[in-house]
């Protein structure tokens, strides 16, 4: 029974690979009224799954917040594939070079897989996913208890391109080219999926511009933020020369989760491509089974006024 005037929030796993733009969509969720963040799993990605763990603390320390963070997959779910990491986008420490302490609260006990069966199967049809990393937790947990994908309400996944190039390579995003064979499985799991990909997150930018902004507020997390965004937009002047700004990818994800209306979707059975030179290509197709949400289009505007207003 819901009560009148009680407001319900949404209860989230928060699935990161942290670096700068994980960080920025940790602030927005935490500082969104409408999410109750159970906890955060960590995965390699933008950085080794250490670097991540620490990484996603030392955030959580700067926003002065204290969740749990369980630690997750250090590698591929097919084993052997090698990884290369985004220096060049995320800094030697993933969050713009800007780590000059370690983080004084620890990681939880226990891994990020059975955090998540735990805690699907305690909330049954209620808790939502945000996947802003390889989706190798995710694939870990379907093939560890199978069960759990009729009891997850959402899951919202950044990744693909399903309409336009990708960004790691002419055909693949990077979180799916992180891990390809644990995306197809889990776009085939027949879980609730949204995926967010790049068809919709270029369509939003960050300007250089409000990082003064967040500056002139004097908070300390604000400064934090605003001095890795902005080694992360100087990575994307190099790739877009004018562009005064960068796209809020991870951000979105989180936005989708709050206010679906953001976005416009198409039904599509979406596989990957697992081998050869177009490995991490995400093919939407309108027939075939099953099928997830993929958005097609962005209200930026009103999705960047609404992360703008939350982030600091």
């Amino acid at each position: 029974m819901i009560l009148e005037g009680v407001e319900i929030l949404k209860p989230i796993i928060f699935d990161v690979d942290t670096g700068i733009d994980d960080a920025m969509a940790m602030a927005y969720a935490l500082n969104s009224p409408e999410l109750e963040v159970l906890g955060f799993t960590t995965c390699f990605g933008n950085v080794p799954v250490v670097e991540s763990t620490r990484n996603t603390l030392a955030v959580l320390e700067k926003l002065n917040r204290r969740i749990p963070v369980f630690e997750g997959a250090d590698q591929t779910l097919v084993r052997g594939r090698k990884k290369k990491y985004p220096k060049h986008v995320h800094g030697e420490d993933g969050l713009g070079n800007t780590l000059q302490f370690e983080p004084t609260i620890k990681a939880s006990q226990g891994n990020a897989v059975d955090f998540i069966i735990d805690q699907v199967k305690s909330r049954p049809h209620e808790i939502t996913i945000i996947a802003v990393g390889p989706m190798t937790n995710i694939a870990m947990a379907i093939k560890k208890a199978p069960t759990i994908m009729s009891l997850v309400k959402e899951v919202v996944i950044m990744g693909g391109a399903v309409n336009v190039p990708g960004n790691v390579t002419p055909y693949a995003e990077a979180n799916i080219i992180s891990d390809p064979e644990a995306a197809d499985q889990v776009f085939a799991s027949g879980l609730p999926i949204t995926l967010v990909g790049l068809d919709v997150t270029l369509q939003t930018y960050l300007l250089k511009s409000k990082l003064d902004d967040w500056r002139a507020t004097g908070k300390e997390s604000a400064k934090f933020l605003a001095e890795m965004t902005d080694y992360y937009m100087k990575a994307y002047e190099n790739s877009h020369p004018g562009l005064g700004g960068c796209a809020l990818h991870d951000p979105l994800a989180v936005g989708v989760a709050i206010d679906s209306s953001f976005v416009s979707t198409e039904w599509m059975n979406v596989k990957v491509v697992t081998e050869g030179e177009e490995t991490g290509r995400t093919i939407g197709q309108k027939d075939g089974e099953p099928r997830i949400r993929v958005c097609t289009n962005v209200e930026s505007d009103r999705f960047v006024k609404h992360f703008l207003e939350r982030v600091i």
